[in-house]
């Protein structure tokens, strides 16, 4: 089976991270830091949180924005669910914004229009989460005015877009949002095993985050209540969680980030090549938006159903039965059944839905040879004109 994707552990990784095991410090201890400020100066933002889990990321990073009950938090439909949970574990409420046609991202036009009427029914959002779907960054310098305009704060779910460019400038560096949020799960284009990264300009909400990914705990005493009772002495002034990232995860994080420009550039090869292969089919092709450069975590194709004979569920279960192992990003996060029971209903976002019923995952990782890419491409054409 050729996977969607994969991760890529060479022998420097595996030194890194023996080298570790060999050492003082397993939890917490100096490889965290470094790959904080490796991957903040990678991306141009000020500070960088290590943290267990992109969606741990997202949780404090909405807590820290101070989102609770009472409050709205907005996403994109097409996502993981992780988008949109993290505002229900603040006590908020979530609603969505249709995905724009041609990116699959957060459509700027929809949320202008879904904005102004909010602002009449006094529903605004308090946080923003667009979503950059594939690695292809939303069209943040439109959300970002919209932000200063209706007053919303943004968290950027740059899950899939680390190396990613938005205008020439990398993803993350905090220009048009106040968080930006990467994950580093295995399938991602660098892994830490499992981890993710809040990084922000804002040294009070990157003091927050610290503090909440540690229990609500801080041994420095210029942020207790009075003076230590001593060298061993700790206060907890917040409830938080043990969202910690580890030594062993950090040092595997530094040895990938040597190769992530590369690993980025592999991608975009690969997509050029799928490109030309497939360019005959009745598909529709990734576009870029020329202001973009994309991280290329996902190559999604949406299926042109009215000039095929199979149906989608069948296009794709014929791939896995050739050994193509596609998937499917994402189901529609309100119409899982937890939002379904809040009521939300299928139509109400019918680009978001008409892109579930087209779109297929081919596999797309930095070591995905021409001789796979070559079969993905023959099974698919096979599949599609049989």
């Amino acid at each position: 089976m050729i996977p969607y994707g994969r991760q890529d552990i060479t022998q420097a990784d595996v030194e890194a991270v023996v080298g570790v095991l060999q050492s003082d410090f397993l939890t917490q201890g100096p490889q965290v830091p470094k790959f904080e400020q490796m991957v903040a100066n990678h991306v141009g933002a000020k500070q960088g949180l290590a943290v267990n889990s992109a969606t741990s990321a997202l949780h404090i990073a909405c807590m820290a924005l101070g989102l609770g009950p009472g409050d709205w938090l907005w996403t994109s439909p097409i996502t993981f669910v992780a988008s949109a949970n993290c505002a229900l574990y603040c006590g908020a409420q979530v609603d969505f914004v249709d995905i724009d046609p041609t990116t699959y991202n957060l459509c700027p036009q929809a949320l202008e229009r879904k904005l102004q009427l909010a602002q009449q029914l006094g529903k605004l959002p308090k946080v923003l989460v667009p979503v950059h779907l594939c690695g292809q960054p939303c069209d943040m310098a439109a959300i970002h005015a919209l932000s200063l305009q209706y007053g919303f704060k943004i968290i950027e779910d740059a899950s899939h877009a680390i190396g990613g460019r938005y205008q020439a400038e990398f993803i993350g560096n905090g220009r048009f949002s106040d968080i930006t949020v990467f994950s580093f799960h295995p399938v991602k284009i660098i892994t830490t095993a499992e981890g993710g990264m809040a990084m922000t300009n804002s040294d009070e909400l990157a003091h927050k985050m610290a503090l909440l990914r540690s229990h609500g705990i801080t041994r420095d005493p210029a942020h207790m209540t009075h003076e230590p009772d001593g060298p061993w002495y700790y206060q907890q002034i917040d409830l938080g969680y043990n969202y910690r990232m580890t030594e062993l995860q950090a040092a595997l994080g530094l040895s990938q980030m040597t190769r992530l420009d590369s690993y980025v550039a592999s991608r975009h090869t690969l997509a050029r090549r799928y490109d030309a292969l497939l360019a005959d089919l009745p598909i529709t092709l990734p576009w870029q938006h020329p202001d973009s450069y994309s991280g290329l975590h996902l190559y999604v194709v949406r299926l042109k159903l009215d000039q095929i004979t199979k149906t989608h569920r069948e296009v794709f279960e014929a791939l896995r039965e050739q050994g193509i192992g596609v998937n499917l990003h994402y189901i529609p996060v309100h119409t899982q059944p937890h939002y379904q029971r809040m009521g939300f209903k299928p139509a109400d976002f019918p680009e978001a839905q008409s892109y579930y019923a087209q779109a297929i995952s081919l596999p797309m990782y930095q070591t995905l040879t021409e001789e796979q890419q070559d079969r993905v491409a023959a099974v698919l054409k096979e599949v599609l004109r049989a």
